[in-house]
């Protein structure tokens, strides 16, 4: 099961009707995706998408998604280099490879 939840286009959570949250199973190859917005930074924060990523029967992986050379990214103490997205060249689609162990 992978989760996906962020920020809509202005930088804000819907925390009362819960828009721009979502889940999925993957299929038997593991692969998933989402269509949605390309959110937007908040506050101290740079763009992310929040994600929970649980193998059946496994334990959840949460953790966050970055886009590349985002004005804030090195702004954000929260930011890791290593949970940059890679995006097409007219950035429309994103790509992150979890591994996760399975049973």
């Amino acid at each position: 099961m992978v989760e996906i939840w962020h920020a809509d286009e202005r930088g804000e959570y819907d925390n009362d009707g819960y828009r721009w949250r979502a889940y999925q199973l993957t299929d038997d190859a593991g692969r998933w995706g989402f269509d949605t917005i390309l959110t937007q930074h908040y506050s101290f924060r740079t763009a992310h998408y929040h994600i929970r990523v649980q193998p059946r029967g496994g334990e959840v992986l949460t953790t966050q998604l970055y886009f590349p050379d985002h004005p804030r990214n090195h702004g954000d103490r929260l930011f890791d280099p290593r949970l940059v997205m890679a995006l097409d060249d007219d950035r429309s689609t994103g790509r992150f490879d979890f591994v996760v162990p399975s049973l």
